[in-house]
């Protein structure tokens, strides 16, 4: 009786597996040697901000300051900024430079960012690590300017 039984399962058994076919297994499955050894990464279309998309700096520039006057902020929209900072990456399929910078005075505090940069010939001669001063277009969102720093 116990020999039936277990004759019985095995039976079950093999033939309940033999029709199931394993899929597959694509890029973007987790257990994929692919996805363990290039993860896939959204490339962000918009890296560089402005004031009203950074509600903390927005509403810190609304206060009234006491500090020195800049000619950036006489016309009441700021047309440039401009900041200092170390080169982190280029991306120049998608013309864009990754900075990691100090804060850029009544602009933004200190961070690393991409920004957009135009035009894309400003990037050359650039290598991560490199010190530099850059000019930020606000109302393109866009450095327009590179001078590499000694």
């Amino acid at each position: 009786m116990k020999s039936k039984a277990i004759f019985t399962a095995v039976i079950l058994l093999v033939s309940g597996c033999s029709a199931y076919e394993m899929q597959a297994l694509n890029r973007d499955h987790p257990a994929s040697l692919l996805a363990m050894s290039a993860p896939q990464r959204s490339i962000s279309k918009t890296l560089a901000y402005t004031r009203e998309d950074m509600p903390a700096v927005a509403s810190a520039a609304a206060q009234p300051s006491h500090e020195d006057h800049h000619p950036a902020s006489e016309s009441g929209g700021q047309k440039s900024a401009v900041g200092e900072g170390k080169v982190i990456a280029i991306v120049p399929g998608s013309n864009q430079i990754v900075v990691e910078h100090g804060e850029i005075k009544d602009f933004m505090e200190a961070m690393t960012m991409g920004y957009r940069v135009e035009p894309l010939s400003l990037l050359e001669g650039l290598k991560p690590g490199d010190r530099v001063r850059f000019t930020i277009d606000v109302p393109k969102k866009s450095i327009v300017k590179i001078e590499k720093l000694t």
